[in-house]
């Protein structure tokens, strides 16, 4: 059972990715190198953590359902940043996603709710099925990010290392 202080972490990153990603992303935001690396840095390093603490006593089954998990919402991810455009703005690239991008990103929240629900039929969704929350969403933010760099340097886009001042909001 998730403690309070738990769920309040889930909710706070619930609302930070939705903030941060989603809503930037329909809204459309200037990349830079620092924004495609701190979320998913910091969601990744949190949510690997509360897995590692969560790993003693963790069955085969759970460890395959969040490797599962983590491949499906891997490959979501790709197909997230397939959806967005990319066009040079202001010494960078502006990226915009589209309504297939939201659409992306329930089928995420849906995919990873649909995996605990069959973790939690087969009888093996534990500690690590709820800890592993910040880890899968971390890996398919940075999967997502890394995808689109690699589209940025595939076109020739320019990428600042910060965001420019005037351009940023």
């Amino acid at each position: 059972m998730p403690t309070a202080a738990n769920v309040l972490l889930y909710a706070a990153i619930a609302v930070l990715v939705l903030y941060r990603v989603v809503y930037r992303q329909v809204r459309g935001t200037l990349l830079d190198r620092k924004s495609l690396v701190t979320l998913p840095l910091v969601l990744t390093a949190v949510g690997g953590y509360l897995a590692l603490k969560a790993l003693p006593g963790t069955s085969a089954g759970e460890l395959a359902l969040l490797v599962a998990d983590l491949v499906v919402l891997a490959g979501l991810g790709v197909l997230r940043s397939t959806t967005t455009t990319l066009t040079e703005r202001g010494g960078t690239t502006f990226q915009k996603g589209s309504a297939i991008t939201v659409g992306l990103w329930a089928l995420t929240v849906a995919v990873r709710i649909g995996l605990v629900a069959l973790g939690t039929a087969l009888g093996v969704a534990g500690p690590l099925t709820s800890a592993s929350i910040a880890l899968t969403l971390g890996v398919s933010i940075a999967v997502q990010n890394a995808t689109t760099y690699l589209r940025v340097q595939r076109r020739g886009l320019p990428l600042a290392e910060r965001r420019p001042a005037a351009l940023s909001r």
